[in-house]
């Protein structure tokens, strides 16, 4: 029973954690229509500017200022968004495929330098010295007040996304989704707002990140696998509903359970030596899923409903 328990706290926290990252991707997917394939960059970067921000002790690499996990949420949510502010500057001109291509490309250099440079994140050896869970705010770290907090953050996350996405800014961006030539011709600036979607959107996916951080205790550049932080990512929001967040956290949730489940599966049915064949195994799984969902609903399992602007 006590290990059922902790199995579903782990699943909530994950699915939580994940559901944060689909988010972000529907701020810049569902609201705007970029195609952001370099999610693993973001979720990276929060991650380890938190992880420097809490860690403590003599480290041999950067970090040691150990400062309260809050402070090292706000840290990874503002690296994260100048650094996408920069990236976005360059490009955010180009459009779908080009766009996806450019992404996945300073995915790869950002993996890069989180795996080479030992002296900055600690290179392949991971990052060590963070403070453990909770940063010390709980008494042994205790998993399930871990899980609420996690569910607390998907909350508060979910509230502000909503309220864009209903405000005259989220307007804006749907129109531009829709339509950019229409929305220029009525005097936006679709390069502005573009930009501020791709703030925004990556600034929630380190915020999922330095929550990861603090879940794990521990970070290394194998963490952020474009499997795992890129692609499982899109199937969530595609699988869930584009442009709704409740479609893009219930498509965390579910997704999360399948790949959690068909971890059973695959170990219960694959013998040992054969792990890495189980992990394809649960990739087709997904496929599988997703082609099935996309067939029965194509729009996903909760399609985006834009309310309509007020009548006068």
């Amino acid at each position: 029973m006590e290990g059922l328990i902790n199995f579903g706290i782990l699943f909530l926290t994950m699915a939580g954690i994940y559901g944060i990252l689909s988010l972000g991707l529907n701020v810049q997917w569902g609201f705007t229509g970029m195609l952001n394939v370099g999610i693993a960059a973001f979720f990276a970067v929060g991650a380890y500017s938190s992880a420097i921000v809490t860690s403590v002790g003599d480290l041999p690499h950067w970090g040691g200022i150990g400062a309260p996990m809050i402070i090292g949420f706000a840290a990874a949510m503002i690296v994260s968004g100048i650094m996408a502010f920069f990236v976005g500057l360059i490009t955010l001109n180009l459009r779908s495929d080009y766009l996806a291509i450019a992404s996945i490309g300073i995915a790869e250099i950002i993996r890069l330098v989180l795996k080479n440079e030992e002296w900055m994140t600690g290179g392949v050896n991971g990052f060590t010295g963070i403070s453990g869970k909770f940063n010390n705010i709980f008494d042994g770290g205790h998993a399930l007040l871990y899980m609420i907090m996690v569910m607390v953050v998907l909350g508060i996350a979910y509230f502000l996304c909503e309220r864009a996405y209903k405000s005259p800014w989220g307007r804006v961006q749907r129109a531009i989704r829709e339509n950019e030539i229409a929305a220029r011709a009525m005097g936006k600036n679709s390069l502005s707002f573009r930009l501020q979607s791709f703030v925004l959107g990556s600034a929630i996916m380190g915020l999922g990140g330095a929550v990861y951080t603090h879940f794990t205790g521990f970070i290394s550049p194998e963490a952020f696998d474009p499997l795992l932080a890129t692609f499982l990512i899109w199937v969530m929001l595609i699988a869930g509903g584009s442009g709704n967040n409740k479609g893009a956290i219930l498509g965390a949730f579910i997704i999360w359970g399948v790949w959690s489940g068909t971890e059973f599966i695959t170990s219960s049915i694959l013998p040992a030596d054969m792990a890495t064949q189980g992990a394809y195994l649960r990739v087709l799984f997904i496929g599988i899923l997703l082609q099935a969902i996309l067939l029965t609903r194509p729009q996903g399992l909760l399609p985006e409903n834009a309310p309509q602007p007020d009548k006068d």
